[in-house]
């Protein structure tokens, strides 16, 4: 949900322009707006779960700020039903993105529920005033996910594995990264294809040892990832739900390919990982991870190389962490800048937006 840059991750290594040969100006035509992420030059990646789709969008938001402000926006829901003119309870936020240039935040917004909801982009900073991105006549760029799960497709509970076709986007090395699942035999999925693009390849399938389970899987979807070099090379850090984390090599990430991934920690089951970033603070790397039941998590990532590959049934082990107790009902967070976090927070049916200090 995030492009990370700096020490702490990987640059981008190829030359990137937000006039890509894919780019052309018009009405960019959403059915839903669930996961967001940056690439550079303030290129938003907005992951469409319904259309099974990938649009990239110009926002145009390019001058650099390198000193934001706080932000402090108590019910940011109301806030957003007041700009739309709606009620409150008929807004809902699916995720948050920084752009990494100018630092200002963007939501995916749903206004409305169900088959009729409306999907938005908005956008706010520490001035706190909220605006919608404007999605009329921008340049953008779209490639539909070939290996999507059919919109008719059913699993063994009922649920529609279409609407987990997207689950989290990630740009790095010059390529454009998308978890979810897909209609292959390994419904894992993860997604690479360079950017500008002009069309989605299929997915790599992913095969990973869930401690928590005993078992080896293909069918679960990872939750949340970080681009992050392990042992000096591009992996991905992806977790899972019940809560495995795992490293996925990005030379592997093929279209077609069958990978196997690492799994070095099993953090505790009866959890959903919500969303990650790594950070750099006091010379060191570590991962921020909020979670459904378990708060948030700090993880050093040192030496991440060094952990065995759990192979066998097990509740916790490998990564170490730490519960960063003060941090209550995050349900979404970005790196805001070198120093501070964007976290999303519930308090009863209120929803917060606020920066905090990098623990």
């Amino acid at each position: 949900m995030r492009l990370l840059l700096g020490c702490a991750a990987i640059a981008a290594s190829v030359a990137f322009s937000a006039e890509g040969p894919s780019m052309a100006a018009g009405k960019v035509e959403l059915k839903s707006a669930d996961v967001l992420a940056f690439g550079p030059a303030g290129i938003l990646f907005v992951g469409d779960t319904v259309s099974a789709t990938l649009t990239a969008i110009d926002t145009g938001d390019k001058t650099p700020n390198k000193n934001p402000g706080q932000i402090e926006l108590k019910a940011i829901n109301e806030k957003i039903a007041a700009v739309l003119g709606t009620a409150a309870d008929q807004i809902s936020i699916a995720d948050v993105a920084v752009n990494p240039v100018s630092r200002r935040v963007y939501l995916s917004v749903a206004r409305g529920r169900g088959a009729q909801a409306v999907p938005l982009v908005m956008t706010t900073d520490a001035s706190g005033k909220i605006s919608e991105l404007s999605l009329d006549n921008v340049k953008h760029a779209k490639v539909a996910l070939v290996d999507a799960p059919s919109a008719e497709a059913k699993n063994a509970r009922g649920q529609s594995p279409r609407m987990e076709t997207i689950t989290d986007i990630g740009y790095a090395e010059g390529r454009v990264f998308v978890a979810g699942l897909s209609n292959e035999e390994f419904a894992s999925s993860l997604r690479s294809f360079p950017y500008p693009f002009k069309a989605a390849d299929k997915g790599a399938g992913i095969e990973i040892f869930h401690g928590a389970h005993g078992r080896f899987e293909t069918n679960a979807p990872v939750r949340t990832f970080v681009p992050y070099k392990v042992a000096n090379t591009p992996h991905l850090l992806a977790a899972y739900t019940c809560t495995p984390l795992v490293t996925i090599p990005l030379s592997e990430l093929k279209p077609g390919n069958k990978v196997k991934g690492k799994t070095i920690a099993e953090l505790g089951n009866r959890n959903r990982p919500l969303d990650m970033i790594v950070y750099t603070k006091g010379g060191k790397d570590f991962i921020l991870m909020a979670n459904s039941s378990r708060g948030v998590m700090k993880l050093p990532t040192a030496n991440l190389d060094s952990y065995s590959a759990i192979v066998a049934q097990t509740e916790k082990q490998g990564v170490p962490y730490e519960t960063i107790a003060e941090l209550k009902d995050v349900q979404q967070l970005d790196k805001y800048d070198d120093k501070s976090a964007i976290l999303l927070q519930t308090t009863g049916g209120s929803m917060d937006l606020r920066t905090i200090a990098l623990p």
